[in-house]
């Protein structure tokens, strides 16, 4: 059983920065695809961002040019770099690989 373990959330002003941990019990990113979702209060879960094997990424419109997704095999780790954050940011992040998911970490931008 795989467990992901997502860190780095918290309290931001907008146009703030944060970034999010996304750490795995295997070595899960080197053998497939990851991706952060995220779901907002009241909506449905949307995908934010995702890196290949080979690390080819690809973002959501509302997110791109503000956030990076990255990843260190060597670590299990998934990185979100987010940016110039807004108030509707605001969402509980998660990261998933394959069939499996981590618990979230919120994220809070404040006006």
């Amino acid at each position: 059983q795989v467990q992901l373990v997502e860190s780095g959330g918290g309290l931001v002003q907008a146009g703030g920065s944060l970034r999010l941990s996304c750490t795995a019990s295997t070595n899960i990113f080197s053998q497939n695809n990851m991706a952060w979702y995220r779901q907002a209060p009241g909506k449905p879960r949307e995908f934010v961002a995702t890196i290949t094997i080979n690390s080819q990424t690809m973002y959501a419109d509302f997110v791109k040019g503000r956030f990076t997704i990255s990843k260190d095999d060597a670590k299990n780790t998934v990185y979100l770099q987010m940016d110039r954050l807004k108030p509707e940011d605001t969402a509980l992040y998660s990261c998933n690989s394959n069939m499996f998911w981590g618990q979230g970490t919120h994220v809070n931008v404040s006006s």
